[in-house]
């Protein structure tokens, strides 16, 4: 039996991450590195363009990084990964914060892998849905 797909959208628009944060890199830790991932979802069956501003406490905003992700898919965007953001490069061990937009409904969430320390870290969120 075929699934009839769903007209109601799921996810939102505009989604607020706070609290960023590319740990430093640990000295002699090559195979394991601190980082953060931007985990989006596109349940809807069109194509989301995505428009990422990334907000500091000390400079200036980095607006429009734009990312494709297809119909019902997942992407975990590295944000230490510059081909993953249009070849910027979000600085290490400084706060910023992250506004998501998109043309359809999506789902944000951010994971954090924080090896700096001998026990490892491993924070994760979903986002603040703002529209």
């Amino acid at each position: 039996m075929a699934r009839r797909r769903s007209s109601k959208a799921h996810g939102h628009r505009v989604w607020y991450i706070p609290d960023g944060y590319l740990p430093p890199l640990t000295p002699g830790q090559a195979d394991l590195v601190s980082h953060e991932s931007l985990c989006l979802l596109n349940p809807s069956a069109k194509e989301a363009h995505i428009t990422l501003t990334v907000y500091f406490e000390d400079r200036e905003p980095i607006r429009g990084i734009s990312l494709m992700l297809p119909p019902e898919r997942t992407w975990h965007v590295r944000l230490d990964n510059p081909e993953h953001l249009g070849g910027h490069v979000l600085p290490r061990g400084v706060p910023y914060a992250l506004k998501v937009e998109s043309d359809v409904p999506i789902v944000v969430q951010l994971s954090r892998m924080d090896v700096t320390q001998p026990n490892l870290a491993l924070m994760t969120t979903i986002g603040y849905p703002a529209g």
